[in-house]
């Protein structure tokens, strides 16, 4: 078992309207000591901005903006902007996150040379129907039950001037061009799916179609253990270690209290990240603390992002949907056991 240090609370809501009612699920990116955070501040109503504070070291806040520092531009992203994460791929900063308009929620990106002014590039994920999901789905032959049954979502019948699509949600680049392509993960619910294209500007209706024509090839992991057999879905951005990519995401299970979120570990191939090469059969850590076990949703820890100090990963989560907290733990032993159990093939 791998050894996990809770190291408590960093952020927290404050009386600004933009934040008045919770902060959570932050977009972490490292430069040195410096550690910057784009997190998702929440105003009641449950609209969305994204805020963003400073840290030097991983755990010690030195500024914190008093105003969002991305709002909603556009008709998707109406109801808010959520869940941020961002990596840096040859000098610039893409940053990803849910466009959200009240019944929709969809992965979008934005980039930046700066990390102050982000280019808006709307939705880049398929903008369909279930029915034209099914539709395109169905000819490899039967999904997974779950697909169908995740796919109704219960704000429709507030919401009946907006056509329902299919969400898909927790957009993730990997941090480099790998074979000169762009990766990406995204989560049509209950799996994780994987995406590859050589420009952005290949993401288009027609290419969606095909790739959903060959759903099954694209999806990269799917629920295996009881700590995450409800569904999955990504979490931070992959780590590009020696052993492989490391990817730490989430694992939903149901109870008699609703739904638990933990925080899962696996390792994808360096060289061919669509192949899974290990996963922990047991949750890096999961709701203990009260701040994990109430909130706005509870029983929720929800990784986003992460900062490496020496041996030391910080592991930056949202508490409750409620809070942000970190955790930390020794990467080079995370690793060795996630290597104690490699698929086998």
């Amino acid at each position: 078992m791998i050894t996990v240090k809770n190291e408590g609370i960093i952020l927290t809501e404050t009386e600004l309207d933009f934040e008045n009612d919770g902060v959570l699920n932050p977009a972490i990116i490292q430069e040195g000591n410096t550690v910057h955070m784009f997190y998702r501040a929440v105003r009641r109503g449950n609209f969305s901005t994204i805020g963003y504070a400073k840290l030097e070291g991983p755990l010690n806040v030195v500024a914190r903006n008093q105003e969002p520092l991305i709002i909603p531009s556009n008709e998707a992203e109406i109801h808010g902007i959520e869940d941020p994460r961002i990596v840096k791929i040859e000098n610039v900063y893409y940053l990803s996150y849910c466009a959200y308009d009240g019944v929709n929620a969809l992965g979008s990106y934005a980039t930046s040379v700066n990390l102050i002014d982000f280019n808006r590039h709307g939705v880049i994920v398929p903008q369909i129907t279930y029915e034209e999901f099914h539709r395109l789905t169905e000819f490899e032959g039967c999904l997974n039950e779950k697909y169908e049954r995740f796919h109704v979502h219960n704000n429709i019948k507030s919401n009946p001037d907006k056509q329902l699509l299919l969400w898909d949600k927790n957009l993730i680049f990997f941090p480099k061009l790998i074979n000169g392509e762009f990766y990406f993960l995204h989560r049509i619910r209950p799996d994780i799916q994987i995406t590859s294209v050589k420009s952005m500007k290949h993401l288009t209706k027609e290419f969606w179609d095909e790739y959903l024509l060959h759903f099954n090839e694209h999806i990269l992991m799917t629920s295996v253990y009881d700590h995450e057999i409800g569904y999955i879905g990504g979490g931070c951005p992959p780590i590009e270690t020696q052993a492989g990519w490391l990817l730490i995401y989430h694992g939903v299970h149901d109870t008699a209290k609703g739904y638990v979120y933990t925080a899962c570990a696996a390792l994808l191939d360096l060289k061919d990240p669509t192949k899974e090469i290990a996963r922990l059969p047991y949750a890096l850590f999961e709701p203990e603390f009260p701040w994990e076990l109430t909130g706005y949703v509870n029983n929720v820890v929800f990784p986003t992002g992460t900062s490496l100090f020496d041996d030391t990963l910080y592991i930056y989560y949202g508490a409750a949907d409620k809070r942000i907290a970190v955790a930390s733990l020794n990467l080079e032993a995370l690793i060795t056991e996630l290597l104690a159990y490699r698929i086998k093939r």
